[in-house]
């Protein structure tokens, strides 16, 4: 038992050095190329095509043509006996990183998934007692990853839980709590505070039919984005040659992100942007049809950095989709049905509904995204929220895109 908590707290330690690392380079850099990119407009069609081509030769050259699979990766080891090799630790972390700061829409939380799913699979090789605790040591490697790079360490226990064990047991116990408070001492020495830190006063009853709606209409959009993901994914496996996917692929996000500079990377600095400004809005047929744009384009351009050979997932998508949605609502609900509701509040409920459905895991999203504001205020509504997307999203599409592909796999 001690070498299960030396082990796990060894895990805990690495995995949140590498997600908090990973944050930080790519939030600094992907605001450099950002800032470049807005002075001289025609970086948005170069940006990606730059981005994807060196992942493609990195690929090709230093990672010997095998491809990144993103969760599915940890899944199909949850399932068997496979190990997470070692080498898709510095994959995921430069490509997850090379893929944000070029423009590619998606984020670095797929990559810090599994990058320290695989510290923890490592570690369960190195010593003959681990080796019956591979699945509880890739938990407690990908919990760490998730509470250090969300600050919240109650995300990260439950993302496991929800998204990837589904069974508690006491060794799964010891060793996440173990590398969940190892990477929780490490973010508060190093002072990591929150992503959008913001300052909410109160919600009122009287919004709660239309958080409701707001819950609908998220559920709804996580099926869209679902469904786009997968439509993508499969249409350019049908382009034999990988680098005319590369090619098509950052023809399509750098025409895409000349028209809407809100779609480059992450999308956090437009999340911080429009949070800044919520209350101040003129809702203007302009302003409605931009949001629009966003919405409906966004899944689009994510499905097309992945099926590019872009690294990520749907966790930061998920994210700004909703929050893009919930200020569309709010704003609408306020011009035309004089519904009175606070726009930065449903920016906030609708990530955590996003994501709720996106990934089937209420828990994981109600936490992450307080985490995500450092605010627990809206803590009762962002939870029903997160049941009704899920639930709405579930009565369309009985899959999510982790789950589709763990099917694929049986």
């Amino acid at each position: 038992m001690q070498t299960l908590i030396i082990a796990s707290a060894i895990i805990g330690f690495l995995a949140a050095l590498l997600a908090i690392s990973l944050k930080h380079i790519t939030e600094h850099y992907e605001d450099i190329f950002f800032a470049k990119a807005e002075t001289n407009w025609y970086l948005f069609l170069i940006l990606p095509f730059i981005g994807l081509s060196v992942i493609y030769l990195l690929r090709k050259y230093l990672f010997k043509n095998k491809e990144n699979k993103g969760i599915k990766e940890v899944f199909e080891s949850f399932k068997t006996d496979k190990s997470l090799p070692a080498y898709k630790i510095p994959s995921h972390y430069l490509n997850g990183f090379l893929t944000v700061i070029f423009g590619g829409s998606t984020g670095i939380e797929v990559s810090t998934v599994v990058s320290s799913a695989a510290i923890g699979s490592i570690a369960h090789s190195k010593e003959k007692f681990l080796r019956k605790y591979k699945n509880e040591l890739i938990c407690a490697g990908t919990a760490a990853g998730i509470a250090a790079l969300f600050t919240s360490p109650m995300a990260g226990f439950l993302f496991v839980y929800e998204v990837l064990s589904k069974k508690i047991s006491k060794v799964f116990l010891i060793a996440t709590f173990i590398a969940i408070g190892v990477a929780t001492a490490l973010s508060f020495f190093l002072h990591e505070t929150a992503l959008f830190a913001v300052n909410i006063q109160t919600w009122h009853w009287h919004a709660f039919p239309y958080f409701i709606l707001l819950g609908i209409i998220s559920g709804l959009n996580s099926v869209y984005l679902t469904k786009t993901v997968l439509f993508f994914k499969k249409k350019f496996t049908n382009i034999k040659t990988k680098y005319h996917r590369v090619i098509l692929g950052s023809a399509i996000i750098g025409i895409s992100l000349a028209f809407f500079p809100e779609l480059f990377g992450d999308g956090y600095h437009a999340i911080k942007q429009n949070i800044a400004t919520s209350s101040s809005v003129i809702p203007t047929l302009s302003v409605f049809m931009t949001l629009l744009g966003i919405i409906i384009l966004k899944p689009i351009i994510t499905s097309v950095t992945l099926s590019a050979g872009g690294d990520g997932g749907v966790f930061a998508p998920s994210i700004f989709i909703g929050a893009f949605i919930g200020l569309f609502t709010a704003l609408l609900l306020n011009k035309y049905a004089n519904a009175e509701v606070i726009p930065i509040n449903f920016m906030i409920i609708g990530m955590a509904a996003m994501l709720s459905a996106s990934i089937s895991a209420p828990f994981t999203a109600l936490f992450l995204v307080c985490g995500l504001v450092g605010d627990y205020t809206l803590f009762v509504p962002i939870l029903i929220v997160c049941f009704v997307s899920k639930f709405t999203a579930e009565r369309f599409c009985s899959y999510t895109v982790y789950t589709y592909q763990e099917k694929a796999t049986a």
